[in-house]
């Protein structure tokens, strides 16, 4: 399923804010929310932005020394859903990448994939599998603050 990164926002939560990546689906009314750490969620709005800070922060480097090496991400996949009990589980993410030898799919954390995705506009996919067992209705998200409206404070 084809999807794009809808936004970063805060979510509220017993414990305090959690900055939530929501993922749109094409054609769907429902909305893929991936609870996130602050510093992932800050680099993917930072890529969403285009933001230039100087210096490059990890994610940057992270796809500076794959274009050195003639890699390029070709598209990334939440493909999976471990589930945790209580916590509703851990979203799996693969990140296809073409290098100059071959083609090959890398596990990684869907905060990262997304933010690599966020800065080279490559196609985000959901396994239908994925979708359909966590996929929310958008209203509980679209009232939240997005973290880029904070300014410096988490973005």
């Amino acid at each position: 399923m084809d999807a794009s990164i809808d936004g970063v926002r805060l979510a509220g939560t017993p414990s305090g804010p959690v900055p939530v990546v929501v993922l749109g689906v094409a054609g769907e009314t429902e909305v893929l929310p991936i609870f996130v750490g602050a510093e992932e969620a800050t680099s993917i709005a930072r890529g969403l932005e285009a933001t230039d800070i100087g210096r490059p922060l990890t994610h940057d480097l992270l796809l500076d020394v794959m274009e050195e090496l003639g890699g390029r991400v070709e598209r990334v996949v939440v493909s999976d859903l471990e589930e945790r009990g209580e916590d509703g589980g851990t979203f799996i993410a693969d990140l296809h990448l073409t290098t100059p030898r071959e083609s090959v799919v890398i596990d990684a954390r869907p905060s990262d994939s997304l933010a690599l995705a966020a800065r080279t506009n490559v196609p985000i996919e959901i396994s239908e599998s994925v979708f359909e067992r966590s996929s929310e209705d958008p209203a509980q998200y679209d009232e939240l603050t997005d973290i880029r409206e904070l300014g410096g404070e988490a973005a």
